[in-house]
């Protein structure tokens, strides 16, 4: 079943005492949740015209399985992708870490959906993940897991209302949820992740003729093994409760542009030691535009523009920040479809901690696995990175892709941070001023092969080579030694 067709009831039941928070802070978040919950009932259903920017569609050929004339709805799918790393977490061949290793990740999800009426459709999908093999710590979403996915036996990853036709006039999804805005460098569901990421959330839309428009918040869900997964507001074990909202544009406005995107996020929560000491709440705002070039109307040639400038506060500290990404490409024409592109991407870094502001550009729920090199030691965050990008679709069935990357520190002040925008690549304090900004280099080679509209495998090998900053800031536990990822996987989808 498309993720685009139905739509969601979150499973609060179970955990009704957890609406029982005590600070009024915390309160007045759930009051915001539950009004705009009631006044979306209130507007879905109202009828309008065609769809601008209809949600992201299924596999060309992929259609559920369905009974009752179609009424209900059946999607199954098993996902399974062993992988093997070296080095990429300490550069360091000396040292056998946790993430030095091989594992299986084994995901089954299984989903229902069910149109009482054209306007009013339901909808619940349940996860099971495991990690197998490996050294890695299995607890999902433990900070001691460096990185590993974990296992979470069978729970509920998506369960909304649909209320009217997403793809016309107005329409209101109320549940557990994927969100999913632009290329997803700032919003994404990352599919990649194992267990990936979902909302408990509320979203409004509005889709005319030549553009669509969400306005939604939300809360991200905290994953548990043996334990009913939570957002953040309903879960009492969760000091955070972190609750992201946001309007975003999406129009077919500039006729030589695939989408034209402007967007507004803010996100609020109770403050964390992630960029300095918590000095109190964090609470910010995010501005942007996303511009995409149509290569059918520009001769072939293509570009991407997204840029996003940050304010707000972040634990209590100011915050500016910004954060950049600048392509382009060109589309041969041939039976190959080769591609040859450029891109750049630029995120600000703190310059000083000490001086009580920060200008770490905040990452925000990114899928930032799919751009800044597959072995994921990167995010949107304190980097400069020029690419090289290029394809070729050999046949219908199969396209290869091989991707360049070069990285530097935006600043030596701020820390080189992993793909979650957190996680750090630890280095000598006492050296990182003086240091080479030059993280190194990765070439990524990836192949995707679409054997049917079922069935999907996908392979790829990385490799990272130390720069000089690595090498200028080395630790008894942090090395430069080159760093390996190779990976094979198998999805069916049904």
């Amino acid at each position: 079943m498309s993720e685009s067709s139905l739509i969601l009831i979150s499973p609060y039941s179970r955990r009704v005492a957890k609406l029982n928070k005590t600070t009024p802070n915390t309160e007045m978040k759930k009051t915001a949740l539950l009004l705009l919950a009631s006044a979306s009932y209130g507007l879905a259903g109202t009828p309008a015209a065609t769809p601008a920017a209809p949600a992201p569609l299924p596999p060309p050929g992929y259609a559920p399985i369905t009974f009752l004339d179609g009424k209900l709805t059946v999607d199954i799918q098993e996902k399974m992708r062993a992988e093997i790393r070296e080095n990429n977490f300490d550069f360091n061949s000396s040292v056998n870490g946790p993430q030095d290793a091989s594992w299986l990740l084994q995901r089954f999800r299984l989903g229902l959906g069910y149109a009482v009426t054209p306007w009013f459709k339901l909808y619940v999908q349940g996860q099971d993940v495991r990690e197998l093999g490996g050294s890695r710590n299995n607890d999902i979403g433990s900070p001691g897991s460096f990185g590993s996915e974990g296992d979470d036996s069978f729970d509920i990853l998506k369960a909304y209302v649909q209320l009217g036709d997403i793809k016309k006039g107005i329409s209101a999804t109320v549940g557990r949820q994927f969100l999913a805005y632009g290329d997803q460098r700032l919003v994404g569901p990352l599919e990649w992740l194992n267990q990936a990421r979902t909302f408990d959330a509320i979203k409004l839309r509005y889709a005319g003729a030549s553009f669509a428009l969400d306005i939604f918040t939300s809360s991200p869900v905290s994953y548990k093994d043996h334990e009913w997964n939570n957002s953040q507001v309903f879960d009492n074990q969760n000091a955070m409760d972190s609750v992201f909202s946001g309007i975003y544009l999406a129009t077919q406005w500039v006729p030589i542009n695939t989408t034209t995107d402007f967007y507004a996020y803010h996100k609020g929560d109770q403050g964390n030691g992630d960029f300095g000491a918590r000095l109190g709440d964090s609470s910010f705002y995010t501005f942007g535009t996303l511009w995409k070039g149509d290569p059918k109307k520009l001769g072939g040639f293509d570009y991407s523009m997204e840029m996003a400038f940050q304010t707000g506060e972040v634990s209590g500290r100011d915050l500016t920040a910004f954060a950049g990404n600048w392509g382009a490409g060109y589309n041969f024409e041939h039976a190959w479809k080769p591609r040859i592109g450029v891109q750049y991407n630029y995120g600000s870094g703190d310059s000083d901690a000490t001086d009580g502001d920060v200008g770490t550009f905040q990452n925000l729920y990114p899928t930032n696995h799919l751009f800044y090199g597959f072995m994921d030691t990167t995010s949107w965050t304190n980097m400069h990175n020029p690419q090289l990008n290029l394809s070729i679709q050999p046949s219908k069935k199969l396209k290869v892709n091989l991707d360049y990357h070069l990285y530097w520190n935006a600043t030596n002040d701020d820390s080189w941070r992993r793909v979650n925008g957190v996680l750090k690549v630890p280095a000598n304090a006492a050296a990182a001023r003086n240091a080479s900004t030059f993280r190194g280099q990765e070439i990524d080679l990836t192949a995707v092969y679409k054997y049917n509209p079922h069935v999907a495998l996908t392979a790829g090998y990385s490799i990272f080579l130390p720069g000089a900053y690595l090498s200028d800031t080395q630790t008894a536990a942090r090395k430069d030694d080159t760093a390996h990822f190779a990976y094979m996987q198998v999805q069916i989808d049904f």
